[in-house]
């Protein structure tokens, strides 16, 4: 996702970022993107929380975007090491992850609880000890991505066909946001989305957790976050009447969810 896609759904939507703040909050807000998108797709709730005076670190993963790391060296570490280096020594950090970012936020929870102050879920895989996003993906039979996922196990990646994209991550984004995403999702290295996590409830268990819904998922569905919750209890919950890229038609509301997460 690149700026073609903020500017669309800016102009579409009518996007207006509230009015800058004076006050400099204590917190840190690091934004983990999803398989198959990039640090851009958060460009349109980034302007929004940083009017309320917030630091908002966008964290761009290896393989993706304009990086070019190749797919063979790339691991769930990785990830986790990007996240890491991002938030370096800061403290207070509210750690949201979109989507696959759920394991690598709940991996980097478990790497350094004490610089985590929350994590926040949207629409994300939340594992327990042992979980992959596989495992849990093989769980949601409601998901529309087992129809179009490509896997090519010899070179290392995983694609969403191009006639389902709009299906599974943007049904409710104008159809011009629709249409870069399908001309230009890019495969997605398929090593990290085999590799359980390791947590523990010495560190991971102890960090407080929120999850945003998204009801209209066709990625991740619905069912399949309600039952990830269940086995993995949070202490707030919030739902977005919204598709998987909620960032994109939802942008607005969204920021107002992150932000009472927060309070």
């Amino acid at each position: 996702m690149k700026s073609i896609l903020l500017i669309t759904a800016m102009t579409v939507l009518g996007f207006a970022a509230a009015a800058q703040t004076n006050s400099k909050k204590s917190e840190t807000i690091v934004l983990v993107h999803g398989a198959w998108a990039d640090a851009s797709a958060w460009h349109g709730v980034t302007p929004l929380l940083q009017a309320k005076g917030y630091d908002v670190i966008e964290v761009n993963l290896p393989g993706h975007g304009k990086d070019e790391t190749s797919f063979a060296t790339i691991t769930l570490q990785s990830y986790v090491d990007a996240v890491k280096k991002a938030i370096g020594s800061k403290k207070n950090v509210i750690l949201v992850g979109h989507s696959m970012a759920g394991l690598v936020i709940s991996q980097t929870a478990e790497s350094i609880p004490g610089q985590i102050k929350e994590l926040i879920y949207l629409s994300a895989f939340l594992p327990r000890n042992g979980e992959s996003l596989l495992s849990l993906a093989k769980q949601d039979p409601d998901s529309h991505i087992g129809k179009y996922l490509q896997i090519d196990e010899k070179n290392g990646t995983a694609v969403i066909a191009k006639e389902g994209i709009a299906e599974v991550f943007a049904l409710d984004a104008p159809k011009e946001v629709q249409n870069y995403l399908t001309e230009n999702t890019k495969p997605e290295p398929l090593a990290p989305l085999a590799t359980p996590v390791s947590l523990t409830a010495a560190n991971f268990g102890k960090v407080k957790k929120v999850y945003i819904y998204t009801t209209q998922d066709n990625a991740v569905s619905f069912n399949a976050q309600k039952a990830m919750v269940k086995n993995t209890p949070v202490s707030k919950e919030l739902t977005l009447t919204s598709s998987h890229t909620s960032f994109i038609a939802s942008a607005g509301k969204l920021a107002e969810d992150i932000l009472n997460s927060i309070k």
